[in-house]
């Protein structure tokens, strides 16, 4: 007989608005009139009729001088250069990879535009070429940043430095890359002791903090040894934090994820994707992120 596990309603503290009266977001539904004024520049996610800006999709209003668009709340990745982001390989193509970034479209990552193992310099030969999938294969998961983006809104990626490059051991989580903070670093290592790959595209990496840093791989080479129970742990309590995190649309930068681990310790790991836990631990979180914006 399978057993029952059942918890006891508790009175929770009311959350204090996260922002001043009038300051509230514009949340609009697919048709909504956004204004009548005709002072206003068309962005995207709008269109005009009868002198009227109304909303083709359901998100929030964004204001820029007078650019007005519409944030769409669940959205696949528009890529910007300088993004960071987390793909699996899907395809190798001659000199080049193709690889699955939650957009539209596949990426795209240049044979040219990647270290070669050991960090040489020079020109990519046939040998090389040859050696692709020695580099990375089907399924394989990489970090890499955004260099450009193709005429037809494919990205373009490149792993020229040493903290991109061949994921090894770790678990991938897929939220809606709206939930992703834009912050100036996207790597963070979590005193908890796992760190994570914010991918703006939505693809986030947990994965055991390295003790130390292989200069010389190039980004290729992945420690593959067991990992230890006490980081499995770590990591498994992260991953169901962001899941939480993500069910109740809160951002996710490194402070929430931080504050969502601390509120989540009371409670066992499998406990955390319980709807009344999961409610309780975010309402901690958002609290103490009140507390310290205020």
């Amino acid at each position: 007989m399978a057993a029952i596990s059942m918890r006891l309603p508790v009175a929770r503290k009311a959350v204090v608005p996260s922002a001043p009266r009038g300051a509230e977001k514009h949340l609009v539904a697919p048709g909504d009139t956004i204004t009548t004024d005709t002072g206003y520049m068309r962005g995207h996610g709008t269109y005009v009729e009868e002198e009227k800006l109304i909303a083709s999709v359901a998100g929030v209003v964004e204001r820029v001088n007078k650019l007005v668009c519409v944030q769409a709340l669940k959205t696949r990745y528009n890529g910007e250069v300088g993004d960071i982001v987390v793909g699996r390989i899907t395809e190798v193509q001659q000199k080049r990879w193709k690889v699955e970034t939650n957009s539209r479209l596949d990426s795209v990552l240049l044979l040219s535009s990647m270290n070669l193992p050991g960090g040489e310099l020079r020109r990519r030969s046939a040998e090389d070429e040859l050696a692709m999938r020695d580099y990375l294969q089907e399924g394989d998961l990489i970090s890499a940043e955004v260099q450009s983006i193709f005429s037809d809104g494919a990205l373009s990626l490149h792993t020229r430095s040493l903290k991109y490059g061949k994921l090894g051991q770790g678990v991938l989580v897929q939220v809606s890359p709206s939930l992703v903070k834009r912050q100036k670093t996207h790597f963070h290592n979590l005193p908890c002791g796992a760190s994570v790959i914010l991918g703006n595209n939505g693809f986030i990496w947990i994965y055991p903090t390295p003790e130390q840093k292989e200069e010389e791989a190039g980004g290729f080479t992945t420690n593959l040894e067991p990992v230890p129970l006490s980081d499995r742990e770590v990591i498994s309590r992260l991953r169901n934090c962001i899941v939480a995190l993500v069910t109740q649309k809160l951002m996710l930068f490194d402070t929430s994820i931080l504050y969502c681990y601390e509120a989540s310790l009371p409670h066992q790991i499998k406990d955390i994707l319980k709807p009344e836990v999961m409610e309780e631990i975010v309402l901690e979180t958002r609290q103490r992120l009140l507390d310290l914006e205020g």
